[in-house]
């Protein structure tokens, strides 16, 4: 909860009281920030990046005492897994949840798993999105499975086909379904559970790989219209978008790619090139700042509520807290959950290797 002094300030002030602070804590501090993060909080970060650059970051950031976490919780408490015992790992907004994370739960996640495994026995692996709750990275993790960001999702999903004829992947069907598909998995060869409405497990035996009915309600948003609009409006663009965007987005776009694969593209693509992104409008807007010889646009601008809940006043307040001696808003994992969330995400750490 932000002081009711730090309303008073200007943002310059916020701005320079976050600067002395990490001057004060010094080496022990590290700030990781999302790329989906406000710009008045970013610009104060060690390290921004996607799920999968920030879950590195987390496990290597060794001199820290304190890991101050800008962005969804989830994340927040994959680098409470992944750091050491003695290190705390604050998280300025607590409330800043993931809605997608959400959907999936262990109850739900055990009664797919007790189906498909009645099914097909142990011929078949669990992954996880890194946009899941540590329980559920959890039960990944004690069934043989492990995690995946948008940037090693391929790469996951065919270590998990060395080990089994079949995948359970949750909790975004979109993601899923488009790595699939880029595979070279056929339409046919993909089911859908719906967690809400379990389905026939018998109607699922043809299936490799069957998606968790799960989404993120800002890349749903973006739909085959968009992208015929902006290729209406801006003539010869280059358009990239997110794979947790429907497929038929993916489809018409020219790259689909990560949170860093999107950035990449914008990077490479030559001066005076129009590209259309599709995905989070923070990102976007950053993007377009950074490179004023390109004209860089949203293919519809949406914003993540919960990744814009955290602003610089908050990040102050961790500060000051921890620099107090009473850190706010820590982020723990029970030591069991940690345990096998931990190995799941070894895992994957060890496949993008």
């Amino acid at each position: 909860m932000i002081r009711e002094s730090y309303r008073e300030m200007t943002d310059v002030q916020v701005a320079e009281a976050i600067e002395a602070a990490r001057r004060t804590l010094g080496n022990d501090l590290t700030i990781l920030g999302h790329h989906y993060q406000r710009d008045d909080v970013i610009r104060h970060t060690d390290f921004r990046g996607d799920s999968l650059e920030l879950s590195r970051q987390a496990a290597e950031a060794r001199d820290a005492r304190y890991i101050v976490f800008c962005g969804v919780h989830f994340m927040a408490e994959t680098a409470a897994i992944l750091c050491a015992p003695e290190q705390t790992v604050v998280q300025p907004v607590l409330e800043a949840l993931c809605p997608m994370a959400a959907l999936a739960n262990v109850p739900d996640t055990a009664a797919a798993w007790e189906a498909l495994t009645a099914l097909w026995g142990d011929d078949v692996t669990p992954i996880t999105y890194q946009n899941s709750v540590a329980a559920v990275k959890a039960f990944v993790g004690q069934h043989g499975g492990a995690v995946c960001t948008s940037s090693n999702a391929a790469r996951i999903f065919r270590w998990g086909l060395e080990r089994s004829g079949h995948l359970l992947f949750l909790p975004d069907e979109h993601l899923g379904t488009n790595i699939a598909l880029a595979m070279g998995i056929p339409p046919e060869e993909i089911g859908v559970w719906d967690y809400a409405d379990a389905p026939d497990p018998a109607s699922l035996a043809h299936c490799r790989v069957v998606v968790w009915k799960g989404y993120c309600y800002v890349h749903t948003t973006m739909t085959a219209e968009d992208v015929a609009r902006a290729r209406a409006q801006y003539p010869g663009a280059i358009v990239v978008v997110h794979p947790e965007c429907p497929h038929e987005v993916v489809a018409l776009a020219d790259q689909a790619g990560s949170t860093r694969a999107i950035i990449e593209a914008v990077e490479a693509a030559p001066a005076g090139a129009t590209i259309v992104v599709g995905t989070e409008w923070h990102l976007v807007n950053r993007l377009a700042h950074e490179h004023p010889d390109k004209r860089v646009v949203p293919l519809r601008r949406v914003g993540c509520k919960t990744m814009g809940m955290t602003s610089a006043r908050d990040l102050l307040y961790a500060l000051e807290a921890i620099i107090a001696g009473t850190p706010q808003n820590v982020v723990r994992v029970d030591a069991d959950t940690a345990h096998w969330a931990r190995v799941a995400l070894e895992r994957m750490l060890e496949a993008s290797a």
